[in-house]
């Protein structure tokens, strides 16, 4: 199905900005919205894959991710407010050292 490619360079498009993101921001909730947009990259993919094959596994393979990322938003917004109230900072390299 050649009507599934545009879907699939968009997912990776996404997944790139995502990633990108990810690795030049320091800012913990900028760090934690790029890795939505990396999920929302590989579910569109997933999608992709399944349209492209003519089948329901990657439909359901986006339901698993769909249900992951949903998880991961509830314990990473947890994880940066706890973050925040203990520096008073998102800043991530005021993190990177350990204090033992």
């Amino acid at each position: 199905m050649p009507y599934a490619v545009p879907f699939m360079m968009l997912g990776a498009v996404l997944f790139g900005i995502g990633l990108v993101g990810f690795l030049t921001r320091r800012n913990l909730i900028i760090m934690f919205l790029c890795t939505e947009v990396m999920f929302q990259g590989v579910l569109l993919n997933l999608i992709a894959m399944g349209l492209r094959h003519g089948n329901l596994q990657g439909q359901g393979f986006g339901l698993f991710v769909l249900v992951v990322a949903a998880v991961e938003a509830g314990l990473g917004l947890a994880i940066v407010v706890l973050l925040y109230r203990r520096r008073g900072t998102l800043d991530a390299e005021s993190w990177r050292t350990m204090r033992g």
